[in-house]
């Protein structure tokens, strides 16, 4: 199991200090609306992928008139990790005391999923959300992918590149297509593992959330099923050389949700939706868990504004049978209350103007 054992924040937006010890599985982090509740999840989410959920700008993040901000997190397996953010000198990344490079081995340390408006978005939203899901997972469960997909972008970077420039040397472009068509391949091989080895995850979360036996997810993978990247490179050269960029390859791929015949985003409530999302984050906590046995923390933000009670009530069961642990943001932790087992007591968390204190 994966659990934060203790959070420390300095000068991350309104909140000047913060020091709590979390439960290792359920924690509401409530008050008002501008109180730092939500603060709290995104100084989790910085810490584990090194960006914010609410804003590109990290600058944003530090407190105003403070020169940097600091989290830091003691895992409940005995590792630290820690991230300075300066606006005068960047990032610095500490994983166990020592500078890290990236944010690779704190991914692996510390996985996150987050269910938020944002997250939510993502039957209806942009092709390229849906990639970041089924990477994500693929990361998780095959620790080579990310080097091929690294390369494999660069290739994408410097054909792309060449296409701009409208006149180029084609013996020069077509050694890009070569080293670009293996690399994509690649990558596809890796995410068409993971896809079906994860549907049926998937399906079983679905099954406890929502009946909708007519669902169906297919992936694809960025270009003709019937023919090798290669081929699609070289026929639709002049094409790409039109629109200046590569219209084919790993960079297009997506998961595609239908409902009988129908596109599944334009059938659904947005209920419906929401839960179907739910589904998607559970299934890959539990895919992951099945697979390495780390069991991941979830942070959901504002979940009463998004699900109704009964949705919550669906939720909050299945993300307690996992066992993992689970930070929540409200306004009212009485709209949490009844999502819970007796057996299960929640830590409560109390923000006001930037302080934190337990709650009983």
């Amino acid at each position: 199991m994966s659990s934060i054992s203790r959070l420390e924040l300095h000068n991350l937006r309104n909140i000047s200090e913060l020091s709590i010890e979390p439960s290792p599985a359920i924690n509401i982090i409530h008050g008002d609306n501008g109180s730092g509740k939500t603060s709290v999840l995104e100084a989790i989410y910085l810490l584990g992928l090194g960006r914010s959920f609410r804003t590109s700008r990290l600058d944003s993040l530090i407190q105003w008139e403070q020169e940097e901000a600091v989290v830091f997190a003691s895992l409940a397996e005995g590792a630290s990790i820690g991230v300075r953010k300066s606006k005068r000198l960047g990032h610095t990344l500490r994983v166990n005391g020592e500078k890290q490079r990236g944010w690779l081995e704190v991914a692996r340390l510390l996985p996150l999923q987050i269910l938020n408006s944002d997250a939510f978005q993502l039957l209806e939203g942009s092709p390229r959300l849906r990639r970041r899901f089924l990477d994500w997972g693929v990361f998780h469960v095959e620790h080579d992918f990310i080097s091929v997909w690294r390369d494999s972008a660069k290739c994408l970077a410097q054909r792309n590149l060449l296409l701009k420039q409208g006149r180029f040397n084609p013996a020069e472009l077509q050694a890009w297509d070569l080293e670009f068509a293996r690399l994509g391949e690649d990558v596809d091989l890796a995410r068409q593992r993971y896809f079906q080895a994860f549907l049926p995850y998937f399906q079983a979360s679905l099954q406890a959330l929502l009946r909708l036996d007519k669902l169906e997810l297919s992936y694809y993978r960025g270009w003709d099923e019937s023919k090798s990247l290669m081929e699609v490179l070289s026929d639709n050269r002049e094409r790409d050389r039109r629109y200046g960029a590569s219209q084919s390859g790993p960079q297009r791929a997506d998961i595609r949700f239908r409902l009988g015949r129908h596109d599944a985003a334009e059938s659904l409530s947005r209920g419906q939706q929401k839960m179907v999302v739910s589904a998607l984050k559970i299934a890959q906590g539990t895919f992951l868990s099945a697979q390495s046995g780390l069991r991941g923390v979830y942070l959901l933000d504002d979940l009463p504004a998004e699900l109704d009670a009964a949705a919550r009530a669906l939720v909050c069961s299945v993300l307690e049978e996992m066992g993992c642990q689970v930070f929540l943001s409200c306004v009212e932790p009485a709209d949490l209350d009844a999502a819970w087992s007796g057996a299960l007591i929640a830590r409560k968390f109390h923000v006001e103007h930037g302080k934190i204190r337990a709650w009983q």
